[in-house]
């Protein structure tokens, strides 16, 4: 498994290379003015020097290579001083990736929303998950009971209706509807400000994300748990299981070890490759609850056609993808002994 690691991960290269010269060209070919918000008092000769200090005036090629660099040596450089208090030489003079519109380092913006995204997102997908394996395994064993019943009922609702519609329903009957001093109210803005430094300041942590975490989670485990129930009832009519019971095994080592098991295989998949979604955000339901996450950051580069910042997110998320996808094919081989790769 070592080679094939190392296999994928020198395979990983050129796809990345590939991937950050699409991204970066079909940016730098989209319509859009960084001076575009600038006041209108401003002549086209100011305007024309600006676009010279951000460097639009150089061709292509050099300003494709000039971010290759900050991106995979600058910035991890940067990074890494940050982190252990000490310099490289030539820090100084370092060329960062820098907003258009903030001129701030476009990592250091991201690093400063990333903990909001995961206290939102990222708790949203664990309890997606623990909420749709129990789902599936449960549907799938008792097939067509009413338990299935009801879990392909909350599957559908849970996929059909837009999160945008249930953040909004919930929001008119917990912050609207219930009175502001009873215990079941909860705020419909997240207060990205907030620390939780006792008790008290725990629980209206808890209360802010209650809502945002479950609209996110209820779209997670709807799909998951599909998933989940149809890799289960495809393992539990093999032979491999009739084998196990005539062996007189139990019924839940049967299932929650045998089935189990080999049933999260492509679950996994699905599960790997929705992680990178935490990083990118639920960028509706950021706007609707006003977290100040990644997908918040997102959506103002785009309305501010701020190219930095929007090149440097999707590549980002396009090497999550990657990393997941070699993370996922690894996992593999942890559940199913028969996968072997070298």
């Amino acid at each position: 498994m070592f080679r094939y690691t190392i296999r994928r991960l020198l395979f990983a290269i050129p796809t990345l290379i590939v991937i950050s010269f699409i991204i970066f060209a079909l940016l730098d070919l989209a319509p859009g003015d960084p001076t575009a918000n600038l006041p209108l008092t401003i002549d086209a000769q100011t305007r024309e020097q600006i676009r010279l200090s951000l460097g639009l005036g150089e061709p292509f090629h050099i300003r494709y290579l000039a971010w290759l660099n900050q991106f995979f040596v600058n910035e991890p450089m940067n990074i890494l001083e940050q982190a252990f208090g000490f310099e490289f030489a030539g820090s100084s003079e370092r060329l960062r990736i820098r907003s258009w519109s903030t001129r701030s380092p476009v990592v250091d913006l991201i690093i400063e929303r990333t903990p909001q995204t995961l206290w939102v997102v990222g708790m949203s997908y664990v309890v997606g998950i623990l909420i749709a394996i129990p789902i599936g395994v449960i549907s799938a064993y008792r097939q067509y009971s009413w338990f299935d019943q009801a879990g392909t009922l909350f599957s559908m609702i849970g996929f059909s209706v837009p999160t945008f519609f249930t953040g909004l329903l919930l929001i008119v009957i917990f912050s609207t509807l219930v009175p502001a001093d009873s215990w079941f109210w909860l705020p419909s803005i997240y207060d990205t400000t907030h620390r939780v430094t006792d008790w008290d300041s725990f629980v209206l942590q808890a209360r802010q994300i209650a809502m945002p975490v479950t609209v996110l989670a209820l779209f997670n485990a709807a799909q998951i748990s599909r998933f989940m129930r149809s890799s289960m009832l495809d393992n539990l009519s093999q032979d491999y299981v009739r084998t196990a019971r005539a062996k007189g095994m139990r019924e839940w080592v049967v299932v929650m070890i045998h089935v189990l098991r080999n049933s999260l295989i492509p679950v996994v998949t699905v599960i790997a490759l929705g992680v990178p979604q935490i990083f990118g955000g639920a960028i509706i339901t950021e706007q609707i609850f006003r977290v100040n996450g990644l997908g918040a950051l997102l959506i103002g580069g785009i309305e501010a056609a701020d190219i930095p910042l929007v090149q440097t997110l999707t590549f980002i998320f396009a090497v999550l993808i990657v990393a997941f996808n070699l993370i996922a094919d690894l996992l593999y081989g942890i559940l199913d002994p028969r996968i072997r790769y070298d």
